[in-house]
């Protein structure tokens, strides 16, 4: 594997080799290899991050490379420089690149004129990474996702919700989003995903009922905000404990963070599933360590 650009292009024997060898790395953390030592990693963010700078720059050095932070400002993307001309001058300096941003073409693009290793950090249309982190979740706390039921309440076609689409896809489990029909996944998505086991709905309490494991993110992605028409029309897909009474006995909520409590979920469900959120949110750092230790081995 040479780039990790999307859930889409990933085999179910892909996926399944990453999220074990995300396990084994967090086994033997601080014993798991060096196998970027020597190498330099730009880390090309436009958009904000806490967990996903933190674990990037932490998973590199743990791994024997060396992380170089690069907002927007700190190049010329900031001025207007083509992400292709980047790409032709980082391609040149640095052993791979991890970037967060907002167009997928932009990642597609650097990963074809940089000619080195690229990794999507989130964009507007995927968050791969995030994705493997839920999933290694998901291994932990209920042993994996065959017969579960996987629930998506919120935005329908967000970069969180395509990405699970796809990984739904791939692995057989089923997924159902809840979603308000003006941001349902558009049909022509729908067709191109083929996939009889995800289903759109527009009860939140449909696609709970009986699910093993209820999934939120924030109703306005980064750039959104201020949308109040749109937030608006999420009222009514709050995880909630009144939602979460039909869910499956042992079920685990899950929440890419930051949570905005009180809007997509409670402050009462946040704090009785944290334990869960929180180990999700760590587990960006192993599933990101596992998708660089596989680059640097092919």
């Amino acid at each position: 594997m040479k780039h990790l650009l999307t859930i889409e292009e990933l085999s179910e024997k892909e996926i399944l080799h990453l999220l074990e060898s995300a396990e084994l790395i967090k086994r033997q953390r601080g014993r798991e290899g060096q196998p970027l030592k020597g190498q330099t990693w730009a880390m090309i963010f436009t958009k904000s991050s806490t967990r996903t700078r933190v674990s990037f720059e932490v998973g590199i050095r743990e791994l024997g490379g060396s992380p170089m932070f690069l907002s927007k400002n700190d190049i010329q993307l900031g001025r207007g420089e083509p992400i292709i001309d980047t790409a032709r001058v980082l391609g040149r300096m640095v052993h791979g690149a991890v970037i967060r941003t907002f167009a997928q073409q932009d990642v597609v693009d650097f990963a074809e004129y940089s000619g080195i290793p690229t990794i999507n950090a989130l964009t507007d249309d995927e968050h791969p990474c995030q994705i493997l982190a839920d999933l290694l979740t998901v291994r932990e706390k209920l042993g994996g996702w065959d017969g579960k039921k996987v629930a998506w309440v919120g935005d329908g076609f967000s970069n969180m919700t395509i990405s699970w689409m796809w990984a739904a896809k791939k692995l057989g489990f089923e997924f159902v989003v809840a979603c308000p029909e003006s941001y349902a996944p558009p049909a022509e998505f729908l067709d191109k995903l083929s996939a009889p086991n995800v289903r759109v709905t527009g009860d939140p309490a449909e696609a709970v009922e009986s699910a093993h494991v209820i999934n939120t993110d924030v109703w306005l992605s980064m750039g959104q905000e201020g949308q109040a028409e749109k937030e608006a029309a999420f009222g009514p897909y709050q995880v909630n404990d009144s939602l979460l009474a039909s869910a499956a006995s042992g079920h685990i909520v899950l929440h890419c963070l930051p949570a905005y409590r009180g809007k997509e979920i409670t402050e009462e469900v946040l704090e009785a599933h944290a334990g869960t959120i929180f180990q999700q949110a760590e587990n960006r750092l192993h599933a990101q360590k596992a998708v660089l230790a596989a680059i640097a081995k092919s």
